[in-house]
């Protein structure tokens, strides 16, 4: 049996560059389904502690940051994924305060509503990039940076906030891999 990883551009682009990073994307998504695809509702909402995130958080943080990033980069918007997922990243409640407990807007969602936010992030962001060229991947962008206490300004480029949103699914896909074995070994009362 053979085994083939062969990185080329997603079809539907005008850039090959595009096409790479979104690849790139949709394979990093399609490990972390996989992945994740026999959580029950009760593991997607277990938190170890108070302070920490559970697994739904993760995946709905992912899907909102993605949809942020390309709002503010490609479309010169704000970072707000409230009109594309129907929830904003405030709703999710990242960062927790250090005794902070699940969101609520998350209470009770299967794995189907976590999926299908990553879902639609993903077409948001097919959709927005298909018609760049290579050379829009230099093209800055501003927004304000939010999640700095004193406030201020972030400025980044088109080509960034692809890489950005790989990066940052890949880390919260560890994350969440984590969790995963924490659950599954977790204490259990009357054991």
């Amino acid at each position: 049996m053979l085994i083939q990883r062969i990185l080329e551009p997603a079809p539907g682009t005008a850039s090959r560059l595009v096409g790479l990073f979104l690849w790139q994307l949709d394979d990093q998504s399609r490990r972390l389904t996989e992945d994740t695809r026999s959580a029950t509702a009760q593991e997607l909402a277990w938190q170890p502690a108070p302070g920490m995130n559970t697994i739904g958080m993760l995946l709905a943080h992912i899907a909102a940051v993605e949809v942020g990033w390309i709002r503010a980069s490609v479309l010169g918007r704000d970072r707000d994924s409230g009109a594309v997922l129907g929830i904003t990243k405030r709703e999710i409640g990242m960062p927790l305060a250090p005794d902070g407990v699940p969101a609520a807007a998350l209470a009770g969602k299967s794995l189907a509503y976590f999926h299908g936010l990553l879902t639609c992030a993903r077409a948001f962001t097919r959709e927005a990039v298909a018609g760049l060229a290579d050379q829009d991947l230099e093209r800055r962008f501003r927004t304000p940076a939010s999640w700095q206490a004193e406030g201020g300004e972030f400025e980044g480029t088109i080509g960034w906030a692809l890489y950005h949103n790989l990066e940052h699914e890949a880390g919260h896909y560890g994350q969440i891999n984590l969790l995963r074995h924490e659950y599954r070994c977790r204490p259990r009362a009357g054991a």
